[in-house]
C-alpha cells in the first residue's frame, strides 16, 4: 500500500482529524475530504512535512450528490486507492416538528446517501489493488431508536446494516469492509458539555477520537469486521430490552435540548 492513497471524509476535525494523524504516523498516503472554508489545509501541510508523505486536501459538501460524484470521478482518474474511510456525519438534536425538511435532507444525504455513493464510486479502484480496505463509521445509536433525534439512529443503523451486508458480499475479494459503532466523542468544549448533560450514559460512552483512530485503523488491518470501542456500552446497547433503553436515551437526550435551549 505504499504508493496508494486512504481517502477520509469528513477529515479536518474530530475523528477525521484523528484518521488522518494515524494513517499518516503509519507512511500512508492520504486524500482528506472537508467543507470548504474550514482551514484545513494547514493540517494537510503540517502532515506532509513532518511524515514525509503525500497529503492532499478536498474541500466540498458532500450533502450534495453532484459532489460526491465530481470528487470520486476526480480520485479513480488520477489516485490508486487502498483505503475508505467514510467519516463525514451529522448529528443534531432537535423536536421532529420542529426541524427544517433542509435539516432532516442533510442528514439523510451526508449520512446515507454519501457514504453509499463513495463506497459504490471507489469500489473498482479499490479492487485493483492488492489488499484494500473500507471503514464504515456508524454509532452506537445504531442500536436503538432515540426520542428527539428521530432521524440520526435511523441513518446510523441504515450504515451498519448497509456495511455488514456489503462485508458478507465482498469476503471472498481483496476488499475488506469493517463497521465501527462508537459513542459520543470529546472532540472540542461544546461537545464535551452536551455529553456531561446527558448524565451518566454520557460518561460511559464518552470516548477520545485518537484513541477510536489507533484502535480502528489497528483492526481493520486484523481483518475485524466490527469493531468495538468502548465494550460496556456496547453491551449495554445489546442486552438492555427496547422498552428500557429507548426511555433512558431519550430523556438524556433532553436534558442535552436543555442545554442546547441555553
Amino acid at each position: 500500500m505504499i504508493n496508494t492513497y486512504a481517502v477520509i471524509t469528513g477529515a479536518s476535525q474530530g475523528l477525521g482529524k484523528s484518521f488522518a494523524l494515524e494513517l499518516a504516523k503509519r507512511h500512508l498516503n492520504l486524500i482528506l475530504v472537508g467543507l470548504p472554508h474550514q482551514g484545513f489545509s494547514e493540517l494537510c501541510n503540517e502532515l506532509k512535512r513532518k511524515f514525509n508523505i503525500d497529503v492532499i486536501c478536498y474541500e466540498t459538501d458532500l450533502t450534495q450528490i453532484n459532489n460526491v460524484i465530481q470528487l470520486t470521478n476526480w480520485i479513480n482518474e488520477k489516485y490508486p486507492v487502498s483505503i475508505l474511510i467514510n467519516n463525514a456525519g451529522i448529528g443534531g438534536t432537535k423536536k421532529f416538528d420542529e426541524a427544517s425538511a433542509a435539516y432532516i435532507e442533510s442528514i439523510i444525504q451526508l449520512n446515507v446517501m454519501a457514504t453509499t455513493l463513495m463506497t459504490h464510486q471507489l469500489l473498482p479502484n479499490l479492487k485493483k489493488q492488492s489488499k484494500a480496505y473500507i471503514l464504515n463509521i456508524s454509532s452506537l445509536a445504531a442500536f436503538s431508536p432515540i426520542g428527539f433525534k428521530t432521524v440520526y439512529p435511523a441513518s446510523k443503523a441504515f450504515i451498519h446494516s448497509f456495511t455488514r451486508g456489503l462485508y458478507q458480499e465482498l469476503k471472498d475479494t481483496n476488499v475488506f469492509v469493517s463497521v465501527v459503532n462508537p459513542g459520543p466523542m470529546l472532540t472540542n468544549a461544546e461537545i464535551s458539555k452536551r455529553i456531561k448533560q446527558q448524565g451518566l450514559w454520557g460518561r460511559l460512552t464518552s470516548l477520545d477520537p485518537d484513541k477510536v483512530a489507533a484502535t480502528c485503523i489497528t483492526q481493520i488491518f486484523k481483518r475485524d469486521s466490527v469493531i468495538v470501542v468502548n465494550p460496556l456500552s456496547w453491551l449495554f446497547m445489546h442486552l438492555l430490552p427496547i422498552w428500557i433503553k429507548l426511555p433512558l436515551l431519550t430523556n438524556a437526550i433532553k436534558r442535552e435540548l436543555n442545554i442546547i435551549k441555553d
